[in-house]
């Protein structure tokens, strides 16, 4: 059985499409010699043979359990090879080799051809290999170079350590999210963007196209058609409005998705939407114009078998569902970019989301970080901007002094422009938590790890009272009060299962004492009339870091139903 079988571009899907998981010949190749030694070449040569000894489960890194290696010390170069059967007719048109995603430095080659190289661990790419296939046996190579300790790789929360430590866990190197091919006719539908329109009840879609054709789009809502347009020939970048018959809203709890079917000439492109509206005002967060707290968990998209990588699709819903039943109502996306699976399911569920980038690791002081986070933010807002849960934007997280050196504000504030220009439609935070540039930021966020219910009520008292508030880094940013105040992190209280474990502050002595912490300290910020949102931390334990409201294998550490009760009873801002 193939690994991860399900369709990994749920706004982007083609019925002509192969699922390329399952077991690849693999070789570690820490002294980065294997293009030397000619491992990219199709023949089955002695060098080749002999490097290629190992198996790995794709798509599950080599440091996992599920990927049949489980090697968790650094590995600088890894390189993947499988043969591929491909008829006469797949051949025809354009055949396309996509990547859910690959860490860090990927280079393709096939029938022993350089195909091309993509730099970033964490987002989608293609090639064009359709010059280079033919009908019967195709060999696909690539080499994957990464190295966690370079302050020009963004890596996240992948350690730098031998061992993980702290709030850092075990590495992934390679290949991580599905790997597919893809056929399309000779014109084919390129990229499409969607934008929903509630108070005109329509959608603008606009579409790249490759060749001309006549385009069709039709609109269904639960089967039936809603709305259409065509044009009966179209080519370069095309735009329709198209009225929508039936309003359905997309809202917490209820995705309401419209499913659209695209026919241009004889590609045919499947994708949905979801017809809602966000507004941040100087003070709210509104959905469809209605005043909504967001209750946000910290997700940060471990797994104990698979590491970055779910061990099946039916595991990233349940995160979502096993959020949904302690009483949350979204999550930070927290030092990752998460797969478009995991966002077709909050999309589907309501469940509202902050996409955010996994920057700890780059070096955020020195001008040249602008480099390697730039181009793949913006393919990760280009592919991810038309999901309806994701309601904000976060490119840096908590960007701390390094070096003795301070972040280089050039940097993040020309990555929140960039931001802004590719997606006006949402709100950006530059830095969350700390160390906000000029106060360019749409959303004054900071994290808050007090334990202490009433010390914690008294570092808000303020913003209750007049919406002013005293930084803790008031020396590097301040709030103004025409911007939304969003505790952004806190809680994080320690409940530990296994020795070496811990959480923020002193660990609770019993569960009632736990649950008497978490009910105050939530209280505060749910009580507070000024706050919008808060983002308790967090959802599951993960390895030696276990402060989560679930363990590492997802099982609850405290009734749902009484989590509940805290997290989701209604906020002083929603009266």
């Amino acid at each position: 059985m193939i690994p991860r079988c399900e369709h990994p571009k749920p706004q982007m899907m083609r019925e002509s499409w192969m699922n390329l998981n399952g077991e690849w010949d693999f070789a570690i190749d820490n002294a980065n010699s294997g293009e030397a030694r000619k491992l990219q070449a199709a023949e089955n040569t002695p060098a080749v043979l002999e490097a290629f000894r190992l198996k790995i489960v794709v798509p599950f890194c080599p440091q996992s359990k599920l990927s049949g290696i489980r090697t968790t010390d650094f590995i600088r170069s890894v390189w993947y090879r499988r043969s591929v059967r491909l008829t006469a007719a797949q051949c025809k048109g354009h055949v396309f080799l996509h990547f859910g995603a690959c860490d860090y430095r990927t280079a393709v080659w096939v029938n022993g051809q350089l195909v091309g190289v993509h730099k970033g661990g964490y987002v989608s790419f293609r090639f064009d290999i359709s010059s280079l296939v033919r009908a019967g046996d195709n060999v696909i190579t690539l080499q994957a170079r990464d190295d966690e300790r370079d302050p020009m790789i963004p890596s996240g929360k992948q350690c730098m350590e031998f061992s993980s430590r702290g709030c850092f866990y075990t590495r992934t190197t390679g290949i991580w999210q599905t790997v597919w091919l893809e056929f399309t006719p000779d014109a084919y539908i390129d990229s499409i963007r969607i934008m929903p329109n509630v108070d005109t009840q329509s959608v603008s879609v606009t579409a790249e196209l490759k060749g001309s054709a006549p385009l069709s789009v039709d609109v269904l809502y639960q089967g039936k058609k809603v709305g259409e347009a065509a044009l009966k020939k179209a080519s370069g970048e095309v735009t329709l409005q198209i009225p929508l018959a039936e309003k359905h809203l997309w809202e917490i709890g209820k995705g309401r998705l419209y499913d659209l079917h695209f026919t241009f000439g004889k590609d045919v492109l499947k994708s949905y939407f979801g017809l809602r509206k966000i507004e941040y005002t100087d003070r709210e967060f509104l959905l469809n114009g209605k005043s909504v707290f967001q209750r946000l968990v910290l997700d940060q998209g471990f797994y104990p078998d698979g590491i970055y990588t779910a061990p099946s699709d039916e595991e990233l819903l349940a995160d979502v569902k096993r959020s949904q039943a302690v009483g949350f109502n979204g999550a930070r996306l927290h030092e990752k970019i998460f797969e478009e699976r995991f966002l077709y399911h909050c999309d589907r569920e309501g469940y509202i989301v902050w996409g955010e980038y996994p920057n700890w690791g780059l070096d955020h002081t020195d001008p040249l970080a602008v480099y390697p986070i730039m181009h793949e933010w913006v393919e990760e807002l280009k592919r991810d901007m038309n999901h309806p849960s994701i309601v904000g934007w976060c490119p840096f997280n908590e960007t701390w002094d390094q070096h003795y050196r301070r972040q280089h504000n050039d940097v993040l504030a020309m990555v929140y422009e960039v931001t802004k220009a590719v997606d006006p439609s949402r709100p950006c935070i530059d830095t969350s938590g700390n160390y906000h540039v000029d106060n360019i930021t749409d959303i004054y966020d900071v994290h808050d790890y007090e334990g202490d219910p009433a010390k914690l009520a008294a570092n808000f008292a303020s913003l209750a009272k007049d919406r002013t508030y005293q930084d803790r880094f008031h020396d590097r940013q301040n709030y103004r009060s025409d911007k939304p105040f969003f505790v952004s992190e806190y809680g994080g209280i320690g409940w530990a299962v296994g020795d070496g474990a811990w959480g923020y502050g002193n660990i609770p002595k019993t569960k009632e004492a736990f649950m008497e912490r978490l009910k105050g300290l939530t209280d505060v910020l749910l009580d507070n009339p000024n706050i919008f949102a808060f983002c308790y931390t967090q959802l599951t334990d993960i390895e030696q870091e276990q402060n989560g409201i679930y363990t590492y294998k997802r099982e609850p550490k405290f009734p749902p139903e009484e989590l509940a009760e805290i997290f989701g009873r209604k906020a002083a801002i929603e009266k």
